[in-house]
């Protein structure tokens, strides 16, 4: 069993090089995804004769889709070989995130193109002449993707069974933000404007509340887990940004705002955790080093209002930020020191709060082109493509929810699927959680959740996007749980 398994996993890190040259995080990550699926359906019990099928078959696809492999050598020998590489390959692709020898002389991976925004919107524009508005840009391989996964729908794809279980430890006030952990299906955290943030815990049953951490004197505003889900960090309306260890629920750090002003928005710098940027009410923007709990130099910028959302790109190069006066902008951030320079600015409306920012590189296997997915207290959320390597934003399409003055935040599902369609979902004031296609060009609605009493403030879907959380300006989180007979094939 664990050889056949051992073997497709070989043949993903074989052929893994040819997937998305300018974006080797994908790659990385693709493959720890496809080695953690494959490890749980090891332990399903198929019988040997359907595994050595599947590789089979996978193999062959794969050798249709990125051409042979350039190794000779007999079909034994490469059987024996893609074993004995299995780890090393993986290994190899680990070391590379990790050695500072494979960044360039500026801190920037060598393998990812400075222009890789402008050459592929130059390829999107040509294409997308001739499409419909929300179209996306098709992949050869997009037939037969659908072929594998039955040709489902994404009505059918994102059809819930029903709550899973609901949180009420922060009844009474707002839950702005719900996370699920990086990678993972059963660990979820909340924040409250109670100054408290939980850590839950699904599986086994019945689900349970790990932590409450406590030490903010004011309400939480955002938080944000490191990418080895070890530590949280989170910003406070106290004027204070707190470190966390995940594991018994202890305060590492607490690091003072440097303009002494409430802290409304973090995020982790996604290649370099050591690094986090914050949001004020000041309207400025810094990056903090959290190991020294000091501002880096050259890492401040100053924004047109109060800064409630930010979102790196997945390199890690490019920062937006929105604020409450409508303006989004973006920062060309510097890998080796953590400069900020500032690049452009779009009013997506002038005067109205800019809640949420969403990034992704790929909406679905047919969408190659980056795109930013935007709240903006308009009742509309607004789909952006990145036209640049310097954060051009031009808008895509909107799409109809209720958002005229909460911190609504929204999300691309995390798997892109083979199915038909490419999914986002997001909160809304209308107390319900909203799944819009992004390919659809009328009735683009998927599906809509109902059960909360309040606007419903974030939404977050585990990895494998069997379990969705959602939380509202109530305190209340719903845990949501997906038909299972359509979890299967989500990726191959």
């Amino acid at each position: 069993m664990a050889a056949v398994w051992q073997q497709v996993l070989a043949v993903d890190a074989r052929y893994n090089a040819y997937r998305t040259p300018t974006f080797p995080q994908f790659r990385t990550q693709y493959i720890r995804r496809r080695s953690q699926l494959l490890r749980e359906n090891a332990k399903a019990g198929h019988p040997p004769a359907l595994r050595r099928q599947y590789l089979r078959l996978r193999g062959q696809l794969l050798g249709q889709r990125y051409g042979p492999l350039s190794e000779p050598g007999s079909a034994r020998a490469y059987s024996n070989s893609i074993v004995r590489s299995s780890r090393t390959t993986l290994d190899r692709m680990e070391d590379f995130e990790d050695d500072p020898r494979a960044l360039g002389a500026r801190g920037h991976r060598r393998s990812v193109s400075r222009g890789s925004y402008q050459l592929q919107a130059q390829m999107n524009r040509a294409v997308y002449e001739d499409r419909p508005p929300g179209s996306v840009v098709p992949t050869s391989a997009a037939e037969a993707s659908r072929a594998m996964a039955g040709d489902t729908s994404l009505s059918e794809n994102y059809a819930f069974a029903g709550m899973y279980h609901v949180f009420d430890q922060h009844v009474d006030e707002a839950v702005p933000r719900v996370r699920f952990a990086n990678d993972d299906r059963h660990r979820l955290a909340c924040c409250s404007l109670d100054g408290s943030i939980s850590l839950c815990q699904l599986v086994p049953a019945p689900p349970t509340v790990l932590h409450v951490l406590r030490g903010h004197t004011r309400g939480v505003s955002d938080f944000a887990w490191s990418l080895s889900n070890d530590i949280l960090v989170s910003t406070s309306l106290d004027a204070t940004m707190r470190i966390w260890a995940s594991e018994d629920g202890r305060c590492i750090r607490e690091i003072p705002d440097p303009d002494g002003a409430e802290l409304l928005c973090c995020t982790f710098q996604p290649v370099n955790n050591n690094l986090t940027v914050v949001g004020n009410a000041k309207h400025n923007v810094h990056v903090m080093n959290i190991s020294t709990g000091k501002k880096v130099k050259g890492g401040s910028s100053k924004l047109t209002g109060r800064v409630l959302a930010l979102s790196f790109d997945a390199p890690g190069r490019l920062l937006w930020a929105g604020d409450d006066r409508g303006s989004v902008f973006s920062f060309l951030f510097d890998m080796a020191t953590g400069k900020l320079t500032k690049a452009k600015r779009l009013v997506v409306h002038e005067g109205s709060p800019v809640t949420s920012i969403s990034a992704r590189s790929w909406v679905s296997r047919e969408a190659r082109d980056p795109s930013l997915l935007i709240n903006a207290c308009l009742n509309k959320l607004l789909l952006y493509r990145v036209v640049d390597n310097e954060g051009t934003l031009q808008l895509k399409r909107s799409f109809p929810i209720e958002q005229s003055s909460h911190p609504v935040r929204s999300i691309f599902c995390p798997l892109m699927s083979f199915r038909q369609g490419a999914c986002v979902v997001t909160g809304s004031e209308d107390m319900c959680v909203h799944f819009f296609d992004v390919e659809r060009a009328a009735k683009a609605a998927v599906n809509k959740l109902q059960g909360h009493s309040a606007p419903v403030l974030d939404v977050s879907f585990n990895c494998d996007e069997s379990l969705l959380a959602s939380s509202d300006a109530s305190g209340m989180v719903i845990v949501w749980r997906r038909e299972q007979k359509t979890i299967k094939a989500s990726l191959v």
